[in-house]
């Protein structure tokens, strides 16, 4: 999962950074001192962030204005040394609310929360966009569109409703680009969960098309499934 910091203080993001280097599964997508720095990236990038920790004081343009601007807002942990906030942000729909100092095993716990609520509700997940560079030329794919990818090689295939594009590349690569919305189900695919249609034996049908599941990646497959 994406994640993306939003903190005026330098030790706070440091921290919120070593956590999430020690957390698998987690990568970060950047580290801002401002909103009014985070809002620029956020628009730049025209990508969202799986997890927003938001400082909710800052100068400028505070945490709760820059969440207020957001459409989609993803899973947002607010992080402050301040509990008055806890209220308002609730009613915002924030997923977790962490009081400064915070432990690991706390922000694990936040963590734990947002997995969850993507997991309820993949859409909550996605709505970037996926720049695949192929034949001299750069395809802007949304995420919603895709609906698998295939690795071959060095080359790797995005499958939308409408097209295929093949570029140079790895899986790897490509995962670490797409929102939580995304699961890995085997050596040489990852799918769109909102894309899968049903289950059968070793195999998931994707919108019509029929993709493997690894014995690695099987339980974790059955797992989602069933909701856990």
């Amino acid at each position: 999962m994406k994640c993306l910091i939003v903190d005026d203080e330098p030790i706070a993001r440091e921290i919120l950074e070593g956590y999430i280097d020690d957390t698998p599964g987690l990568t970060i997508m950047a580290s801002c001192s401002s909103g009014i720095g985070a809002l620029k990236f956020l628009r730049e990038e025209k990508q969202r962030p799986d997890i927003l920790f938001l400082d909710v004081k800052m100068p400028g343009l505070s945490g709760m204005e820059l969440l207020r601007t957001l459409e989609q807002p993803p899973a947002v942990i607010l992080t402050t040394a301040f509990p008055d906030y806890a209220l308002e942000g609730y009613d915002l729909s924030v997923t977790d609310y962490l009081l400064k100092p915070f432990s690991f095993e706390r922000f694990l716990k936040a963590v734990q929360k947002a997995e969850k609520k993507m997991k309820d509700n993949p859409e909550a997940g996605g709505g970037g966009v996926l720049l695949i560079k192929a034949d001299k030329k750069t395809w802007p794919v949304k995420t919603d569109d895709i609906l698998f990818i295939e690795s071959a090689g060095d080359y790797v295939t995005v499958h939308t409703s409408e097209k295929k594009i093949t570029a140079y590349g790895t899986l790897r690569d490509m995962e670490n680009q797409l929102p939580a919305s995304f699961m890995r189900v085997h050596k040489s695919w990852i799918v769109s969960m909102r894309a899968i249609e049903y289950l059968e034996g070793n195999t998931l049908m994707v919108k019509g098309s029929r993709v493997p599941i690894g014995k690695t990646y099987r339980d974790s497959v059955q797992g989602w499934l069933k909701g856990e």
